[in-house]
């Protein structure tokens, strides 16, 4: 069974994703915002994580990592910089999906691009690419 770390700040979100993935025998972990992913991921070392990318009120990226509540972009960009982590498979998970969106995620240093609304079949097809 693979440890997922899910950190999504929309809670029907978070529970549609937690079922799927324990329908499929995942072990599932919790987050509201990406201060609280950074502090599971020292405790529970997964084998995957999926991000909410979000955006400030403006639209423009929360790159101020003093902020209590970090965006998807502050985490990856925080993981990639510590050594045990830098090869832990990220995806993002977004509403964003306007051409470029997907390039744009990727090299910021994300793994995976998954769009919202949650599609069942291609976050289980995701998953299990980066799981195998």
């Amino acid at each position: 069974m693979s440890k997922i770390l899910v950190a999504e700040d929309n809670l029907p979100n978070r529970e549609l994703i937690r079922e799927i993935l324990e329908t499929c025998g995942h072990e599932v972990i919790e987050a509201e915002d990406g201060q609280q992913a950074l502090d599971k991921l020292e405790q529970i070392h997964p084998d995957l994580v999926l991000l909410d990318i979000q955006k400030n009120q403006v639209g423009v990226d929360l790159l101020d990592i003093q902020m209590p509540v970090l965006d998807g972009y502050a985490v990856v960009r925080r993981l990639r910089q510590i050594p045990r982590f830098a090869s832990l498979k990220v995806l993002a998970l977004t509403a964003y999906a306007m051409q470029g969106d997907r390039e744009r995620v990727l090299k910021s240093g994300f793994d995976g691009y998954l769009t919202k609304p949650i599609d069942m079949a291609a976050l289980t097809r995701e998953i299990g690419h980066f799981l195998e």
